[in-house]
């Protein structure tokens, strides 16, 4: 994962969201929002580590494109979660949190862009 921004971002990313998932489990008694969190924001590093042994251009673009919507929909289960009052959006992990998934969403759309660009 060395120098690899997109793969780095991804890795800690999903260790933040399962460091929520155990908070919001335990303190807050909430698991199905907080379940569908999980799934999506630790499948956005999966996939763009399955993108990095891709068999072709092609491949690689619709490895990063389904990180893409792992992405935006980890950040709706945030917004949600939000939205539902089991976090707040003035605490600095939330906002830290948002601002890292809004970075890497950025990152993957401009990934899978430039990709079909070249292609």
């Amino acid at each position: 994962m060395k120098d690899n921004i997109i793969l780095e971002k991804s890795f800690e990313f999903a260790v933040r969201v399962v460091n929520l998932y155990k908070h919001l489990s335990k303190d807050k008694r909430e698991y199905v929002l907080s379940k569908q969190l999980i799934r999506s924001g630790t499948s956005i590093g999966a996939n763009i580590n399955e993108a990095q042994a891709a068999q072709s251009k092609k491949d690689f673009i619709a490895k990063m494109a389904i990180a893409s919507k792992e992405a935006r929909e980890s950040k709706y289960w945030i917004d949600l979660l939000i939205k539902t009052d089991y976090l707040n959006s003035n605490d600095n992990h939330t906002k830290s949190l948002l601002s890292e998934i809004e970075e890497i969403i950025k990152l993957l759309t401009s990934i899978v862009k430039t990709g079909q660009n070249k292609q």
